[in-house]
């Protein structure tokens, strides 16, 4: 085996950047601050307060009356978890970006039989598309999947009616990956009978990452209590049982960014979830008109996301090279495509979390600068 990384010894010594990524983004400085406060027993009565504020906040932020999980990992632990969890034999997966695919590549690696309903990168997925399939289908699908935000390619997927045409099919449950929407962009989840949706904090709520979020339906819960195989960690009935016993988590939590999630929770309610996504939005329509007076989307049109913007390079310019000089010259960071495919063709503003539209032209600004636009 040769060993293509050495020791590069973090020193602590660099500028502050500004983020403008696809996540993690800023943070408040209040919520950075409570993650300093002493360390406490994960078994103590102080983290069943704890807990139980940051379960029961989130789930009044997002209107849901699920259950909730909120557990020390990446968002992809629910990406993973999902299927074992859900999934006995067959499931559906749309696939439009890097992050679908990801999925379906997911639940090969678990065993499972996938079918993909495939598109082209930058379109969405239709509903009309995922009726006809599951209509023609000889398969009764465990689960269909589908990623909000597509983050790779700036796609808004119209979640909500793919949940009313899944809703038809009662022995398919619906699976959304909202890991770089939700908070920034409503979503109904009850009203449109999704069954799991989950995000990681460190996207559009606006938190250091640690902690991933996930909504989980009865019917999902009470699939899982009937399942042979499903994930001791992210297992559905593992989590919400010992929260119904103890109102903690069942393996030790990241206490800190807890505490911070707590903080900024509150922030959230006070900014209430429809303001929040109106924000976004606003954030969301400057950047498109921006990027559409000196460049292209890259997104089909009416379907943008409402917190990554993926800019279809059509001037030609050095996205790596602007990317560096707007870092060096304004501590400024934004992303280039995702991947070899788009690493060039595109680039990828995030405006998502604590920003508002002045911070984002201050981004597009220094953008014009350093590409003489």
């Amino acid at each position: 085996m040769t060993l293509v990384t050495e020791k590069r010894e973090y020193t602590g010594d660099y500028p502050d950047k500004t983020l403008y990524i696809p996540g993690p983004t800023e943070v408040r400085e209040d919520v950075i601050d409570e993650m300093a406060q002493p360390m406490f027993g994960h078994r103590m009565d102080r983290m069943t307060d704890l807990y139980t504020t940051v379960v029961e906040d989130t789930k009044e932020f997002l209107g849901t009356e699920n259950e909730l999980i909120v557990l020390t990992a990446s968002g992809t632990e629910f990406m993973e978890a999902a299927i074992q969890n859900l999934v006995e034999n067959d499931v559906l997966v749309t696939t439009c970006g890097s992050f679908s695919e990801r999925q379906a590549n997911v639940a090969e690696r678990l065993g499972k039989d996938v079918d993909t309903l495939e598109y082209e990168w930058g379109n969405a997925v239709k509903p009309e598309d995922v009726r006809e399939h599951l209509e023609e289908s000889e398969t009764t699908y465990d689960v269909v999947t589908c990623v909000m935000n597509e983050s790779s390619t700036g796609v808004r997927n119209p979640i909500e009616e793919i949940g009313d045409v899944v809703s038809e099919y009662p022995e398919t449950l619906f699976v959304v990956d909202a890991v770089s929407a939700l908070g920034g962009d409503l979503v109904e989840i009850d009203d449109h009978d999704i069954d799991v949706i989950f995000t990681s904090i460190q996207k559009a709520f606006a938190m250091p990452p640690g902690l991933a979020v996930c909504v989980v339906s009865d019917d999902a819960y009470e699939r899982e209590v009937e399942s042979d195989s499903a994930s001791w960690y992210g297992g559905f009935q593992r989590s919400l049982d010992y929260y119904d016993r103890k109102g903690q988590t069942h393996s030790t939590p990241a206490i800190p960014v807890m505490l911070a999630y707590r903080k900024q929770m509150k922030h959230m309610l006070d900014e209430g979830h429809e303001a929040r996504s109106e924000r976004h939005r606003e954030m969301a329509e400057y950047t498109r008109e921006w990027a559409n007076e000196h460049f292209d989307m890259f997104p089909e049109a009416g379907y943008e996301s409402q917190t990554v913007s993926c800019i279809e390079n059509t001037q030609g310019i050095d996205v790596a090279a602007t990317i560096e000089e707007v870092s060096e010259q304004y501590d400024f960071v934004f992303s280039n495509g995702y991947g070899s495919a788009l690493g060039e063709q595109t680039f990828r503003i995030g405006h998502m979390g604590e920003h508002d539209v002045e911070s984002i032209r201050a981004l597009t600004d220094a953008i014009e600068d350093v590409a003489d636009l």
